[in-house]
Formats: C-alpha cells, structure tokens, sequence
C-alpha cells in the first residue's frame, strides 16, 4: 500500500455503532468468542465484517454462559464503512444463523462503550412450573414438574434486593475481582404456568443469576426455608449453597446507560416475546 493510500484510509470517519441482539444460546458455548467452539461473539464478528468489507470486533454489555439466550443484548462495534441502516440490518441477518438476529441499529458518540459503558445489567429466568414437559418451549425455558411454593420464593428473592458479597453464589472459575454487587430489584411473579425471576444489577459474577435461582428451587420445594438464602450468603461460601440450574430459562434482556447514552438508544420489548410481558 502506497504513502498516499495510508493517508486516505487514515482520513476515513470511524463510525461506532450500537446493535441490540437477540439469540437463542442452545448450540453456542456462550457469548465469548473462542478457538475450539463456536461463540455467539464470533458469528456475529463474521456476518458484520463481510457487510462491513473490513475485520470487526463485537463488544457485549455481557458475557452469557452456554445455553444462556437474550431478547436483548447491548453491543457495539466500530468501523469505517458506512452504511445506512436497512442495510446494516438486512445484510447481517442475512448471514447470521437462524437462532441470531439484529433487532436494531443506531449510530453512537465516539466515546460510547456497551461493556464499560453499562451501569446496569437485566436477566430473566423463565421457569416452566407444569407436570408436563414442553416441546416448542424445550430448552427455551428450565422445566419443573413438581409444584413450588411461589410465596416462599418470593420471601427469600426480596432478601436479594441491596449490596451484597455473593461469593455463596458465583461460580469457582469466577474471574472477578471482587464479589461485592448492588442489586436493584430481584422481582419474582407468576406469569400463567410460568414463574419469572425478574433481577437488575449493577453487574453479574459467573453464574450468579442461576446460583441463585438454583436456591430459589430449594426454596420452592421446601427443601430449604426462606431464610436460609441469606445464611447461605452470608457464609460467603459456594459449597453450601443448592446446584446451579440450568442456563435454558435464562435472558439476558437488558443493559442501561447513563442518559446522555440511554436517550439515543431505541426502545425494544425486552422479554422473550412469546411471554408477552410488560417491560
């Protein structure tokens, strides 16, 4: 490449672009782009670099497990092609895999970062409390057959809501540096046959959300009392504390910005939407 064609490239606006993104997370090891196994990350890198021409890197507000589906993931990516919406959308989708696809696009300040940018974080686990299993929903929600008792779920999900130390509640491979999170809500209902753990926070430790509804379990068949989710966390000890449920009932459904962000990002149902709740 010649001086001057360095020069020009060089000369190109950047454009930082942020996508909401909804997929099923059945046959994908998790968000994380990696070597050996297919990412969500690395499907999404593939179907946006050949619409943009150049090599893209997509950067989540965050990183769900294997299995783990969202209605509405936060993402950026910057480059230097430009292209106007409908394009971007129809392009991508494209050449995404059936179970990913953008639900939209829009054009951010340079400054404007999905990950570091997020001030909160949403997730809902969506379980299937019925004697029979389902077809349609198989993997798309964890199914219970036997009846739980809602009203003690709920009892010890309010105990949630606040800063806490979940080191009870995070996963032995956790990476953070510290266990410490301030949930906003921890809002637990049921939705016909369905029960939804509606949860917010500042931020998420591996495996948190379902650590924790694998005590609401425990709980709702009354192999635990209500109150033994706060012994259980205050022990700071993973061992103590029920299995981990499975990631098939978990959404990511949300991140939020500080305003000058929020107020540019477009507005989306944020459950799955065949649950048909409101936001």
């Amino acid at each position: 490449m010649s001086e001057n064609e360095i020069t020009e490239t060089e000369r190109l606006p950047t454009y930082t672009l942020a996508i909401a993104i909804e997929f099923l997370g059945t046959h994908y090891h998790g968000w994380q782009r990696q070597r050996e196994v297919l990412g969500v990350q690395q499907a999404l890198e593939t179907a946006i670099s050949k619409v943009a021409n150049e090599p893209v890197e997509v950067i989540a507000a965050g990183r769900t497990d294997a299995s783990v589906h969202a209605s509405n993931m936060i993402a950026h990516f910057t480059t230097q092609a430009y292209r106007p919406t409908h394009n971007w959308l129809r392009g991508v989708n494209s050449l995404l895999p059936d179970d990913i696809a953008l639900r939209w696009i829009q054009q951010m300040p340079a400054d404007f970062h999905a990950r570091f940018g997020a001030i909160a974080r949403r997730y809902r686990y969506i379980t299937l409390n019925q004697a029979q299993r389902p077809a349609i929903l198989n993997h798309q929600v964890t199914h219970i057959y036997e009846p739980l008792d809602l009203a003690a779920m709920q009892l010890a999900a309010a105990d949630i809501v606040g800063t806490h130390d979940f080191s009870s509640y995070r996963a032995a491979a956790c990476q953070s540096n510290q266990p410490v999170r301030t949930v906003s809500h921890a809002n637990l209902f049921a939705h016909g046959p369905f029960i939804v753990f509606d949860i917010q926070a500042d931020g998420f430790l591996h495996h948190m959300v379902r650590n924790l509804m694998g005590t609401l379990y425990a709980i709702g068949r009354q192999e635990l009392a209500p109150a033994d989710f706060l012994n259980i966390l205050n022990k700071k000890d993973r061992t103590i504390a029920p299995p981990t449920a499975s990631g098939d009932g978990l959404y990511f459904i949300n991140a939020y910005y500080p305003e000058h962000f929020q107020k540019l990002l477009p507005n989306a149902p944020l459950t799955p939407m065949w649950l048909n709740l409101p936001d």
